[in-house]
């Protein structure tokens, strides 16, 4: 804080937390510990990137007032995060009764025998605050159920669990050969339906030939045999 016989200022170094391309505001608080009506004005060595609010006004005696700085967004940060802009704040007597339509670039001239008062400010850039990490909702992957807590107090677990993936592909390889398996089986199967129905046809003919004196094909057996081969094949 600087004390001075007019007003004190607080703080004497304005704070911006930097961010790029953002509007940031800082506030100082002036405080008027005399009997009389005090003066103030702030001025600023690069006013077109900063706005004060108010810039120029009357504490009342035994009060304060807040006057609120904002800096302007910036397109680009500054080297090592350094700010040579300066605040200068003028002090001075007023009238009693003295509003901000009072307040003549005179009352803060020195050599009019006005008593004035200067206190200079200093500008710094400091990082944003960072926000609180948010809580994850959900287990981790391959990590054990998350407990909640249910109205009546007591401890549930959740019933979803997360499936590792490396497990999921493990499975999946796994039931590949049993696909393969059950279709080689079923192939087999049909193929010995389609034997059996074969060879009933044979047989049939083989009977039809008997009463009418003739010998079987022989067609009939190379069929016979070539399916044999195919059955042996099957089955193994």
């Amino acid at each position: 804080m600087s004390t001075g016989e007019l007003l004190s200022v607080e703080p004497q170094e304005l704070q911006f937390p930097f961010e790029l391309k953002k509007q940031i505001s800082c506030s100082m608080q002036l405080t008027n510990k005399t009997n009389n009506h005090v003066a103030f004005k702030v001025k600023t060595t690069n006013p077109k990137k900063y706005c004060v609010r108010p810039n120029t006004g009357v504490v009342l005696p035994n009060s304060t007032c807040d006057v609120t700085v904002t800096m302007q967004a910036q397109k680009e940060a500054p080297l090592d995060m350094q700010c040579k802009d300066k605040f200068l704040l003028q002090t001075a007597v007023a009238s009693p009764g003295a509003t901000t339509k009072d307040i003549t670039p005179e009352l803060f001239n020195k050599e009019s025998g006005n008593q004035v008062e200067e206190c200079k400010l200093k500008v710094s850039y400091v990082a944003p605050a960072q926000p609180p990490s948010p809580v994850r909702e959900g287990s981790e992957e391959g990590s054990s159920p998350r407990a909640s807590i249910s109205e009546n107090g007591t401890t549930n677990t959740t019933d979803s669990v997360v499936v590792p993936r490396a497990y999921t592909e493990s499975h999946e390889k796994t039931l590949e050969p049993k696909v393969l398996i059950a279709k080689l089986t079923e192939e087999k199967n049909s193929a010995i339906q389609q034997f059996n129905k074969l060879h009933q046809e044979l047989e049939l003919l083989r009977r039809q030939g008997n009463k009418s004196g003739c010998g079987i094909p022989i067609i009939y057996v190379i069929v016979i045999g070539l399916l044999g081969i195919l059955l042996g094949y099957l089955v193994k």
